[in-house]
């Protein structure tokens, strides 16, 4: 059901974005079958969006202008994790703190009023490090640049600032040729996976020391990771501290509301709008069972097995702190 409601917002996204789309175009870009994208396209008009097939020698799809369009509704949980993460967005991105406000104002004011009032309550504050040092924050224009490549599978360009890279001294490196793979947050910075065209291996890159360049590069065939998924890829390089007890977890919440809270305790992988990978470790498997609960969302514990035992143990330990003892039937 998740899977199916997040492709039906790509498949709307991607109608708002250009006039017309070949049937084939969609389900290349959404990975799925035409078939598939035509019950989608048969749902979006039973919510009430207007989208008209187009004839032509491959046939297409077209979302009527200036229509009315219906709101997007949120239940209870989804409108508070919209309201948190707009909060707590601007600590991490660059360029959207109008946006963010706006589009919290417009959340808010369809919300019942009890519902707002909860709302209400959750005000972030950001507060910097003790040693004085800011997170560094990446640019939303970069953000999109960097995604479009990955979606769009297309050879990235940019230009990469090290400790030895200087702006200003006119001697700087030639671009950096990648195929961009994934992108990532790790202990509150923004990372992103890819295949070094020049150096013929996997490499991880800070976004925010990025500068993508366009046009992109020709579309390129995606290679397969060298590790399960691009969340166990990204902790195996990032391996401080080595925790003695690793394991895997789905939560049903958005990836940036989650890594604001993770540090360098683990690696998150957006999955869609309100699911996400985590692989995170602890000194112990009751411990790490303990700590992936604390987030308050349903979530689905992928393993290993030793991690699934103990959140076991620790529903029963609850239950059973829970349970009232049993009386004693004893007769008169």
């Amino acid at each position: 059901m998740h899977e199916t409601s997040a492709r039906l917002l790509r498949l709307l996204s991607l109608l708002q974005a250009r006039r017309d789309w070949p049937g084939e175009a969609l389900a290349e870009r959404l990975e799925v079958s035409a078939r598939t994208v035509r019950r989608d396209v048969d749902r979006l008009r039973e919510l009430g969006y207007p989208v008209r097939a187009t004839k032509g020698p491959d046939g297409g799809y077209r979302l009527v202008a200036g229509s009315d369009l219906p709101p997007l509704l949120f239940d209870e949980e989804q409108a508070v994790a919209v309201a948190v993460a707009l909060q707590t967005a601007t600590t991490s991105v660059v360029g959207i703190e109008e946006g963010a406000l706006r589009a919290l104002a417009t959340v808010r004011q369809v919300m019942p009023t009890r519902l707002r009032h909860r709302v209400d309550a959750l005000q972030v504050t950001t507060v910097e490090r003790a040693d004085g040092r800011k997170r560094p924050r990446v640019d939303t224009a970069d953000l999109i640049a960097i995604g479009t490549a990955v979606r769009a599978r297309q050879v990235l360009r940019f230009d990469y600032a090290t400790a030895s890279t200087s702006d200003t001294d006119g001697n700087l490196r030639p671009p950096r040729r990648v195929e961009p793979h994934h992108v990532v947050t790790w202990g509150g910075r923004w990372y992103h996976v890819a295949w070094d065209l020049e150096r013929d291996d996997w490499r991880t890159f800070r976004v925010d020391r990025m500068t993508p360049r366009t046009p992109t590069g020709p579309r390129f065939t995606p290679r397969p990771l060298p590790a399960p998924n691009v969340a166990s890829y990204v902790a195996s390089r990032f391996r401080a501290p080595a925790w003695p007890c690793r394991g895997e977890v789905i939560l049903h919440a958005p990836a940036a509301a989650v890594a604001l809270w993770v540090g360098d305790q683990g690696v998150v992988e957006e999955l869609g709008p309100d699911r996400c990978r985590l692989v995170a470790g602890s000194s112990s498997w009751s411990g790490l069972a303990t700590w992936v609960g604390l987030f308050e969302v349903d979530l689905e514990i992928v393993g290993p097995a030793e991690l699934r035992d103990a959140a076991a143990q620790l529903a029963r330990r609850y239950t059973a702190a829970v349970t009232p003892p049993a009386r004693n039937s004893v007769l008169p």
